[in-house]
C-alpha cells in the first residue's frame, strides 16, 4: 500500500518484501517493478565477493544468513537506483532483524499476533517487545494494534526513544461497505475526509492495514515528504498483492482463491472472508511448514473448509501430508481430507468438491501451485 501510494505521488520507490512466491526477484522492487534477473545476479556476485573477502580478513566472523544477504542486496540495489524512498518489510521481528540496520523515518506496526514463538517469545508482550525494536529515536510510529498488552510495550518504547506513537484507529470515523468480497471504505482522519475508496485487496482485515497506511502517509507530510489525498486514494485503489486473497479464474468454470495464510491469525482472516462470500465453505489445497501451529490453523479455518487435499511441499521444512492428516483426524475428525501426490493433483482433487478452490497454509504452497498451474503472470482480479 505504501509503495503504491508513494509511486502515485511521483516518488521513485524501492520495496523489499519476503518471502517470494515463485522467484527471488519479487523481493526487490524499484518503481513498482521487480528488478531484472540479470541485475539481481550481478548484485549477488558483488555481494559474494565482498563477503568472501571479509571472511578471509576476519572482519566477518561467519557467513551471513539468507535474510541478511537479501537485506544487504536490497539496500545496495536501492542505492544504485537512487530511490527516493525505500519501504522495508521486516523479517521475523524488529530487535535482531537484519532490516534493523536502517534508521527509518517512519514505522508501521499494523498488528501483533502469535508467530515464530521459538524466536520472539510465547506471550504477546514478549513478541511486542521484539517487534518494537524497529522503533528508533525521533521516529513516527503508527500501529493498528488494539491489545493493551502490546500497546503498553509500544507506548513505553516510544517514550524511551522520544518517538511519536499514533494509534491509527483513534480519532477517526470509518464505514465499510462489503460487497461480493470487495471493500469500499469511507474514512475521515484528523487530517482529511477521503472520498469512498474501493480497495483492490480483499478481506476485512485489510481495512486496518489501510487505515495504518493512510495515517502513516499523512504523517510523512509533516516530515518533508508530500503525499496528497488524491495520491493516497489512487494508490490504495490500485494496490494488489499476489497470493493474498487473490482470486484467479481457471477455465472453463473454476475459481482459485490463493492466500498465504500461515498462522492462526491469518487463517482466521481467511476463514472470515470465505464465510462471508461463500457461506457454505469451500474445498482447500492445504500444506504447511512443520514449525507452524498446524492444528491451530486447521481449527481456525472452521466452517470455511469443506474438504482438504494435502500435497507434499518441495521444502526441507515442510510437514509431511500423512502427518497433517493425522493432526486433522485428531482435532477435526469430521473433516474429510486426503493426501495428494502434487499440488496440481491436489487442485484437481479439490475441484471435485466445489467450483471455488482455496489454497492456504504456506507462501511456499502458493508459489508451487502458481508454477504448476502457470499462474505467475496472472494479476489479482
Amino acid at each position: 500500500m505504501l509503495d503504491s501510494v508513494l509511486s502515485s505521488a511521483g516518488y521513485l520507490t524501492g520495496r523489499y518484501t519476503s518471502p517470494h512466491l515463485t522467484c527471488l526477484e519479487e523481493r526487490f522492487s524499484i518503481g513498482g517493478t521487480p528488478v531484472s534477473r540479470e541485475t539481481l545476479i550481478e548484485e549477488i556476485k558483488q555481494f559474494r565477493d565482498i563477503t568472501e573477502n571479509l571472511l578471509l580478513t576476519g572482519d566477518l566472523i561467519s557467513p551471513p544468513t539468507f535474510f541478511e544477504a537479501t537485506t544487504a542486496i536490497a539496500l545496495s540495489l536501492f542505492r544504485r537506483a537512487a530511490v527516493q524512498i525505500a519501504i522495508l518489510e521486516v523479517g521475523m521481528g524488529g530487535r535482531f532483524d537484519a532490516t534493523n540496520i536502517v534508521t527509518p523515518r517512519a514505522v508501521a506496526i499494523p498488528s501483533i499476533d502469535f508467530d515464530h514463538q521459538q524466536y520472539l517469545g510465547t506471550t504477546i508482550e514478549d513478541i511486542a517487545f521484539e517487534k518494537a525494536g524497529v522503533i528508533k529515536p525521533g521516529t513516527v510510529v503508527v500501529t493498528g494494534e488494539k491489545k493493551l498488552s502490546a500497546l503498553t510495550v509500544f507506548r513505553l518504547k516510544c517514550q524511551e526513544e522520544k518517538s511519536t506513537l499514533i494509534e491509527a484507529t483513534k480519532e477517526i470515523q470509518s464505514d465499510v461497505i462489503f460487497d461480493k468480497g470487495i471493500s469500499r471504505l469511507e474514512l475521515e482522519t484528523p487530517a482529511c475526509k477521503y472520498p469512498q475508496i474501493k480497495l483492490k485487496l480483499r478481506g476485512r482485515h485489510q481495512i486496518i492495514n489501510t487505515i495504518v497506511a493512510v495515517r502513516l502517509l499523512e504523517e510523512l507530510n509533516n516530515h518533508g515528504i508530500a503525499v496528497s489525498s488524491d495520491a493516497i486514494c489512487k494508490g490504495l485503489e490500485k494496490t494488489d498483492w499476489p497470493g493474498r486473497l487473490q482470486l484467479v479464474q481457471i477455465p472453463p468454470n473454476k475459481e482459485l482463491l490463493l492466500d498465504a495464510a500461515h498462522n492462526v491469525a491469518s487463517a482466521k482472516a481467511f476463514a472470515d472472508y470465505v464465510n462471508e462470500v461463500w457461506p457454505g465453505g469451500i474445498p482447500l489445497v492445504f500444506s504447511s511448514l512443520r514449525d507452524k501451529d498446524i492444528t491451530g490453523i486447521i481449527n481456525a479455518l472452521g466452517s470455511s473448509v469443506t474438504y482438504l487435499a494435502c500435497p507434499p511441499l518441495k521444502n526441507s521444512r515442510s510437514c509431511e501430508p500423512n502427518v497433517i492428516l493425522d493432526m486433522i483426524s485428531k482435532v477435526r475428525p469430521e473433516l474429510r481430507a486426503a493426501i495428494s501426490t502434487s499440488t496440481k493433483s491436489a487442485f484437481l482433487d479439490a475441484c471435485e468438491h466445489g467450483d471455488v478452490v482455496g489454497v492456504v497454509g504456506s507462501a511456499y504452497l502458493i508459489g508451487e501451485i502458481m508454477v504448476d498451474l502457470n499462474l505467475q503472470q496472472v494479476k489479482p482480479q
